[in-house]
């Protein structure tokens, strides 16, 4: 296993304007193609349906689509945080739409997707952060196909547990929030959420079911050393997470939190290697991994522990 070498200290946005690093070769995307993805992309037209694949640009659109894995933003559009990392809409949001997880179903059901992923923007204007829409949706998608996969993607619902328990009594088959980043830079990164919150949500629903799949992400590049990495890994590990994800920091435009360097192949190697070394069942590692990447893959990653 290769060393792993220290990075220097993050240069934060209120530092003089870093110079931006060239972007290297290996994270230049292909154009999505496949028969399952023209096809997706055929009735995502037909039905004029969106996903967060299509909105954020994702790199790995086309080989996601072509699993027949799709991921829905729900709960509108905008969100009520300030994540200094992320392009999605915020301030005011429109109300909650109920009739939301009906379409979504519907979607799901035409779409002959495999593997369903849910995620949100933020609503803290909720008392339930919109919680019931995660888990009305699960229920709704199981009824019109039983064998479609779910996998939610929450956020901390503001340390609201009871609106934890809501999505966990609907039986999601992974159960996703992601940490990141490290807790040396977490607050400025993510001003309105905290590292030991997101922990404990992990933790809650490891707790909740014990045959549950967990998993997080974090992105790197954003200013974190490569021991902080580790040390954000044997966190997780301590709430006995099952899946991690690690992706490159790309900032939407200069107006973001800055990035500090392009991660090496080599390294996210490495990263992969150290967290299967401390017991995560399985380890998406690359510059181009998101969140929902190989999805379909993680649901089984508790039954081989």
């Amino acid at each position: 296993m290769s060393e792993l070498i220290p990075l220097t200290p993050v240069q934060t946005p209120a530092s003089a304007t870093p110079v931006r690093p060239r972007r290297p070769e290996w994270l230049k995307a292909r154009a999505p193609s496949g028969e399952n993805y023209s096809d997706v992309h055929r009735l995502m037209r037909e039905k004029g349906l969106n996903t967060v694949c299509e909105e954020a640009r994702c790199p790995n659109l086309g080989e996601c689509w072509n699993n027949r894995t799709a991921t829905f933003l729900l709960l509108g559009d905008t969100c009520t945080r300030g994540c200094r990392y992320c392009a999605i809409g915020k301030g005011k949001p429109q109300p909650i739409d109920e009739a939301e997880p009906e379409r979504v179903a519907a979607s799901v059901a035409h779409l002959r997707l495999h593997f369903a992923v849910l995620t949100s923007v933020n609503r803290d204007d909720a008392p339930d952060g919109g919680a019931h829409i995660f888990a009305r949706t699960i229920e709704l998608i199981r009824e019109r196909v039983p064998e479609c996969k779910i996998e939610v993607l929450i956020p901390d619902f503001d340390g609201n547990w009871d609106a934890l328990q809501l999505v966990l009594e609907a039986r999601p088959d992974v159960l996703n929030h992601n940490i990141e980043t490290v807790p040396r830079i977490f607050r400025r990164f993510r001003p309105r959420a905290g590292f030991q919150q997101s922990l404990e949500l992990l933790g809650r629903a490891r707790a909740f079911d014990p045959d549950l799949v967990t998993k997080s992400g974090m992105m790197v590049g954003a200013g974190e050393t490569n021991g902080e990495v580790l040390e954000v890994m044997d966190a997780l590990r301590s709430v006995d997470v099952n899946v991690m994800t690690i992706g490159q920091y790309l900032a939407p435009d200069s107006s973001y939190w800055p990035i500090d360097r392009y991660v090496t192949p080599d390294e996210f190697a490495t990263f992969k290697a150290e967290g299967l070394q401390r017991g995560f069942r399985h380890v998406e590692s690359g510059p181009m991994v998101r969140s929902s990447y190989h999805a379909h893959l993680h649901v089984g990653a508790h039954q081989h522990s």
